[in-house]
């Protein structure tokens, strides 16, 4: 019998706080071949695309979120996510194989709640930056470069408040974001400030692995400025 990637797992609401199904992928299924310079996973031919299944959808209320997304509702938050959502809501699961456009559907949702329930801007930055992924997916040069954009600007502010903070994220790792987002977007002058940055870092220990990166991207820069 053939095991299938997916298993059906619980989740409880944020928001409503019932309980619903969704799909979870197996870890064997998810192969990785290489990485984007942006951190974006590039799968092996023929296996699941991990970043489809990220963002968790209430089929009761719409809310939608991801594993970053805090517990904490500020006073008001829950009434505005039932006037914006939960109201205009239409009953439908996504407990199921999804497709590129239903993934973008999904964290279109989970951007939109992010939004009204003030998450941090890391936690924003990556929704929009998997977004970006998604659309780069599909050749739209358009949309992706819109992601890019807002997602650099979220870590922008991530970098300036300290959002990031008691994440996975560290001070190089966003600073190396901004660095790289604002070189797909062109702002050849952010990207360079901030490559700067991180190439620094390593006076005081900063991560090897990203300081040799932004070296690559530096020069990559410099070649295109020469050109």
């Amino acid at each position: 019998m053939e095991i299938s990637p997916f298993y059906e797992k619980k989740i409880d609401c944020l928001h409503c706080k019932k309980s619903f199904p969704t799909f979870k992928i197996r870890t064997k299924f998810i192969k990785v071949s290489s990485t984007e310079s942006d951190f974006q996973p590039i799968y092996e031919d023929g296996n699941v695309n991990a970043l489809y299944y990220n963002v968790f959808v209430c089929e009761h209320c719409g809310f939608s979120f991801t594993e970053d997304f805090s517990k904490y509702f500020a006073p008001g938050v829950s009434e505005q996510i039932n006037e914006q959502i939960s109201r205009k809501w239409v009953h439908h699961s996504f407990q199921s194989e999804r497709t590129v456009f239903q993934a973008i559907q999904a964290y279109k949702l989970a951007w939109l709640c992010a939004t009204i329930k003030k998450e941090r801007f890391v936690t924003v930055a990556g929704l929009t930056l998997r977004l970006a992924w998604l659309y780069r997916s599909l050749n739209n040069k358009e949309q992706e470069e819109r992601f890019l954009r807002i997602a650099r600007d979220q870590y922008t502010e991530s970098y300036s408040t300290e959002d990031y903070a008691n994440t996975q994220m560290s001070s190089v790792r966003i600073m190396y974001m901004i660095a790289e987002l604002s070189r797909r977007i062109s702002d050849t002058e952010m990207a360079t400030r901030f490559f700067s940055k991180v190439i620094e870092s390593q006076r005081v220990g900063g991560e090897a692995r990203l300081v040799d990166m932004a070296k690559e991207q530096w020069e990559i820069i410099r070649e295109e400025r020469a050109k």
